[in-house]
């Protein structure tokens, strides 16, 4: 009875796992798919998509949860053993930038769906990462902005946001974005332009 419970048990979370892989590449070919769209592409009934998830709301909700995890293990690959701030923040950036890429559509659906303030909570504890390395490049002078670390920590959130939504609607691509949303936090942070564009193609070598 144990061996067929857990047999059980481990289909359905293939199947969870399936169905959720396919969500994404749907609503990323497809911001509009239906839960029946998903359910074919994955292979199986309605039913056992909504078995899992009951609402297409759901289903986004859990993509975004598993976004914002990425982003997380990204940012926190990325920054460590680095002691310079601003080479931290540049690593940390593009290290983000080729998972928000990932999920672009799926930010736009979760700005719809979750709410912009349902993401400001999900990616507290990332901001709050964020808040010390600045404050620590403000103390150490290697940041230079009239915000206190908080605010600024805000302002590069959206700032990620807008450049996303640039790409959304074709305005630069996302191979340019990376760099471009890179150079532009650094600048925000009071980098000079000009080293802040030296430091990024630095570290973009180093990847």
């Amino acid at each position: 009875m144990t061996a067929m419970t857990t047999g059980n048990s481990s289909r359905a979370d293939a199947n969870r796992r399936r169905i959720l892989d396919v969500a994404l590449a749907e609503l990323l070919r497809d911001p509009d798919a239906s839960m029946d769209q998903i359910a074919r592409a994955a292979g199986v009934v309605r039913r056992t998509v909504y078995g899992h998830f009951p609402s297409r709301e759901a289903l986004i909700s859990t993509l975004v949860d598993e976004a914002v995890q990425a982003l997380a293990e990204a940012d926190a690959g990325a920054r460590a053993g680095v002691a310079d701030p601003a080479r931290a923040v540049a690593r940390s950036v593009l290290a983000i930038w080729e998972i928000a890429d990932r999920y672009r559509l799926l930010v736009a659906l979760a700005q719809r769906t979750v709410t912009v303030q349902g993401i400001r909570e999900r990616l507290a504890p990332l901001r709050e990462n964020k808040v010390q390395l600045l404050q620590r490049g403000l103390d150490e002078g290697v940041f230079s902005s009239p915000l206190p670390a908080p605010a600024l920590a805000y302002v590069h959130e959206q700032m990620l946001f807008a450049v996303t939504e640039a790409v959304n609607d074709g305005l630069v691509t996302a191979e340019e974005a990376g760099r471009s949303a890179t150079v532009t936090v650094l600048t925000a942070a009071g980098v000079p332009a000009s080293a802040a564009a030296e430091l990024v193609a630095e570290v973009s070598a180093e990847s």
